[in-house]
């Protein structure tokens, strides 16, 4: 007789002693019934990554019996199990077949939805950049040109009658009345205390985008090149500048210099109180003329500051990105208990602040070397109105700010956006084109729609390096406080963060330690219970082929100590399975710290 006795299947004194030597066992190496491990053993092998396989039915004080058959029957399954647990590879199939329908479905619904969603964000982001120059034309009423006229009010040509001054006048305001004109505004010269330099003030302190001056002694000198004076502030916005106020205020000075020759001859030829030969000898009073003195208050100059305050702010975007990207596996360390040497994990509110800390100091250095990039190509820091210093500090500082306030939004979109590529790139994209749509074109010209791009931080950066390169109306306090309410509220958001960031690490953690431990533990479960299965199945067929001269009936008492057992046993099991589970999630958490 054989009998089942801990990991073992020995000979016990009967009949049959015969068939099978006494110390004979079955080999797991040859899948038989083998014991089942230790909670210790099965913590062990889970460590090393070791799935456990064979595992017995529960056992009883008093043994179980099986026949060779029956022995036989199990190495045979479970031999058949294990050849059927390494699949074949499947032959490639066509493109068109239909074992690939299913899959082929699939993938056809997920690149529609996924091309449908990137076709509305270009429809939706992209028309935020576009949508900044669409109506330019048809608001450049909004480029306010003050008109002022000094010609004969202004001491001591008070008393001249004045030719050049209203005629210029009657001129700007027919040009007003054209289709898309500029904001042409009539000014009086006591607005501005009669004083020229005045009204070249206002333009200098974006009060105005340009103006118009016709000189005190327009008329009682008619000098060509100083009958009129045309302002205006290029390094305001060189873009609506060149393009939009200094063609348009160029072409009305032109079409005023032309007509005034006609106008100026027929006052003369009505003038009876000179002779033909004064006019002989003097023909220039026939068509004397004027002209317009073009006065650029501020010069965009040189043109190699032009990436500092355009183009080059978008790659800061840019670098501030992918700053997150190469930062992050260097802060993991912390996380790995065994990188680079062992050590204990460190405590996740001491990890925010390292993260924070080392943040703002790589900001700090990366605003650095960009404005070095600046001072190495000789753009200047000291251009008019000269102070007798540099600037170049306050314009570091004044990057510093604004790459921290474009920098953390984006790690913080990184953190919260799920699986994060390529969810983090469109929001860049959508970070890159919302700053350069309100920080390089003039708002004054939008839609009403873009008002919001006065808080945006670019904008912030573009105007303070506009005043510190070129000279233009200084608002750095403006500028700052916006850059560091930026900052305060992106650190707010900041924090909350990364505990969003530590739960979903902790799940997926959970998720691979849990889930595919949990695929593992109730591989096992499965296998367990089939092997009880198998093992009933044998007992009941043992009984009803064993020769009668060897049956012998099992007392009902014996089959319910039998069955608590194997319920104690399965019981057992399953704490062991749930301490495997919990485990799981306690090395996740351990593993993102605590």
């Amino acid at each position: 007789m054989w009998a089942f006795q801990g990991h073992q299947i020995v000979q016990s004194p009967g009949k049959h002693s015969d068939q099978v030597s006494s110390d004979d066992s079955l080999s797991p190496s040859r899948n038989t019934l083998s014991r089942r491990p230790s909670f210790g053993e099965v913590e062990n092998a889970h460590d090393h990554g070791t799935q456990f396989k064979h595992h017995s039915w529960p056992t009883s004080d008093s043994a179980s019996t099986l026949t060779a058959d029956t022995a036989s029957h199990h190495i045979a399954q479970e031999e058949k199990d294990s050849e059927a647990a390494v699949p074949s590879r499947p032959k490639p199939a066509r493109f068109w077949s239909d074992r690939l329908k299913t899959t082929r479905q699939t993938v056809f619904r997920k690149y529609a939805v996924t091309l449908l969603v990137l076709c509305i964000f270009v429809l939706g982001v992209l028309s935020i950049y576009w949508g900044a120059l669409f109506r330019i034309k048809d608001n450049l009423h909004n480029a306010t040109i003050a008109v002022v006229d000094f010609d004969g009010r202004v001491s001591p040509y008070k008393n001249t009658e004045a030719i050049v001054g209203p005629f210029v006048a009657d001129a700007v305001r027919r040009a007003a009345g054209l289709p898309r004109a500029l904001g042409y505004k009539f000014h009086q010269p006591a607005e501005y205390d009669n004083d020229p330099a005045a009204v070249r003030r206002a333009v200098h302190h974006d009060d105005i985008w340009g103006a118009i001056i016709i000189n005190a002694n327009a008329t009682a000198l008619l000098r060509a090149p100083g009958a009129c004076q045309l302002i205006y502030n290029q390094a305001r916005d060189v873009e609506a500048e060149n393009q939009y106020i200094i063609p348009t205020l160029l072409s009305l000075a032109s079409s005023i210099t032309t007509s005034f020759g006609g106008l100026w001859t027929e006052l003369v030829l009505t003038n009876t109180s000179l002779s033909a030969s004064t006019y002989a000898n003097s023909p220039q009073a026939l068509s004397p003329g004027i002209d317009f003195t073009v006065i650029d208050i501020r010069p965009f100059d040189p043109p190699v500051a032009i990436p500092a305050v355009s183009i080059g702010l978008i790659y800061l975007i840019i670098i501030a990105f992918f700053s997150f990207s190469f930062f992050m596996p260097i802060h993991g360390l912390f996380l790995n208990p065994t990188q680079p040497t062992p050590h204990p994990p460190i405590k996740f509110t001491h990890l925010i602040c390292w993260r924070y800390f080392a943040t703002i100091v790589a900001y700090f250095f990366l605003s650095l070397a960009y404005s070095l990039v600046s001072l190495a190509f000789q753009i200047p820091f000291s251009n008019q109105p000269a102070d007798g210093t540099t600037r170049f500090p306050t314009d570091a500082s004044v990057s510093n700010a604004n790459l921290i306030a474009l920098g953390l939004p984006l790690e913080i979109a990184a953190m919260l956006l799920p699986n994060q590529q390529p969810w983090t790139s469109l929001f860049l994209i959508f970070w890159v084109i919302t700053n350069v749509s309100t920080g390089f074109y003039a708002l004054e010209l939008a839609p009403s729609f873009y008002r919001w791009g006065y808080g945006w931080p670019l904008r912030q950066i573009v105007f303070g390096s506009r005043s510190l390169l070129f000279g233009t109306r200084q608002e750095l306090g403006l500028n700052f406080g916006v850059l560091f309410a930026w900052v305060v509220v992106a650190s707010l958001i900041w924090v909350p963060s990364c505990f969003i960031l530590r739960r979903r690490m902790m799940k997926q953690k959970a998720g691979g330690a849990g889930g595919g431990g949990s695929a593992r533990w109730h591989e096992v479960k499965d296998k367990f219970e089939d092997i009880l299965t198998s093992a009933g199945n044998g007992l009941t067929r043992r009984a009803n082929n064993k020769p009668k001269e060897h049956s012998r009936e099992m007392s009902s008492q014996d089959r319910r100590a039998e069955v608590a057992t194997k319920v104690r046993q399965f019981r057992a099991f399953r704490e062991w399975e749930s301490q495997q589970s919990r485990k799981g999630v306690v090395e996740a958490k351990t593993d993102v710290g605590h």
